[in-house]
């Protein structure tokens, strides 16, 4: 008869197996990494190289970009305009986020914002130029040339449009390893389920947008272009999962979660534009899918897609990089006579 002792460390050994006890260690790593990126990120927001062009005559624009550029932290990166119009195109076409055009004649300057590009840049903005300006006597008047819409108030709408696209895209994914192998059993399942994964973009692209805008009215722009980014935004996430079940098996998923919940989200932009953000998270932001998407979105709503090149670019890699290593999976794996393949045998 075994020892009380004994007996314990058997069933205990039993029902916690060392890759059980190294998948818990796993979620707990992730959910350190979650809290540790998310404050992080958000915690303290604090404006690095917001970018201000400057509205004034030649004798004296070099007296107010020096003044800004030569505030410690180098909050500001100061340049100038030749006028309020062509400073006003330039928010619009998001090379800027703000423009202070000075009165010669007067007191009172205004600053031009873009509140659609995110409001706490324009608030940010708004505090430097003030405390600029009354340093020398003057006031600044705030207009706002790209305002959010009436039902996208704190301008998250876009953000969190994209990371419910995201979500499904890792998810639907997710579910088709998980019910049928993590590595299809040939090329041509792999193709099935990225088809299938398609046809469930455009679907949950269409959804979203369908949401987000008509329903709720809460996001401008066409419908057309917002279901396309969210059909390859989905697309793109899923795709990319799907070749991380086909590398790591089960902890794909896991390694899914930390690139595109624990990394993109907060660095997606959403809550703070990049320059608001800490150099790490401003660093990766436009690089991940999160980031990109939540770009076009927002380009799409309320810039005329000015400005898209990159963060499409930047989907159509990782969807292609997805698709191309989910096939190397497939095609190194020897034919299972038809059965699905999983990487993770109990």
């Amino acid at each position: 008869m075994a020892a009380p002792g004994q007996g314990f460390m058997t069933e205990l050994k039993s029902a916690v197996t060392p890759r059980a006890a190294l998948l818990v260690l796993g979620v707990l790593l992730l959910q350190l990494g979650f809290i540790t990126s998310y404050v992080g990120a958000l915690h303290h927001p604090t404006p690095q190289n917001l970018s201000i062009a400057v509205v004034a005559p030649e004798q004296v624009a070099p007296k107010f970009t020096g003044a800004l550029n030569a505030i410690d932290g180098k909050p500001v990166k100061a340049v100038t305009a030749p006028d309020a119009e062509t400073a006003t195109q330039q928010i619009k076409d998001q090379k800027v986020y703000a423009a202070l055009v000075v009165d010669p004649k007067g007191t009172q300057d205004t600053l031009l914002v873009g509140g659609a590009r995110g409001p706490s840049a324009a608030k940010a903005a708004e505090t430097v130029t003030t405390a600029l300006d009354a340093k020398q006597g003057r006031t600044v008047v705030v207009h706002d040339v790209v305002p959010l819409a009436k039902g996208d108030t704190n301008g998250l709408t876009s953000f969190y449009l994209v990371i419910g696209w995201c979500v499904g895209g890792y998810l639907v994914a997710s579910i088709l390893g998980i019910s049928a192998g993590s590595k299809p059993a040939n090329l041509h399942r792999l193709l099935i389920r990225l088809g299938a994964l398609a046809v469930y973009s455009v679907v949950a692209g269409l959804g979203g947008t369908i949401i987000a805008g008509p329903v709720l009215d809460a996001l401008p722009g066409s419908i057309l272009a917002l279901t396309a980014i969210g059909a390859l935004v989905v697309f793109t996430v899923g795709a990319f999962t799907m070749a991380l079940q086909c590398l790591f098996g089960i902890i794909g998923i896991g390694v899914a979660v930390l690139i595109f919940v624990v990394l993109g989200n907060p660095s997606a932009g959403g809550v703070y534009p990049d320059p608001m953000m800490p150099p790490f998270w401003r660093a990766i932001g436009s690089i991940i899918p999160n980031g990109a998407g939540a770009a076009v979105t927002k380009s799409i709503a309320y810039f005329d897609s000015t400005n898209i090149g990159k963060p499409l670019l930047v989907l159509f890699v990782w969807a292609l990089v997805g698709i191309a290593v989910a096939v190397l999976a497939v095609l190194r794996t020897p034919r299972s006579g038809g059965r699905e393949l999983t990487a993770d045998p109990a």
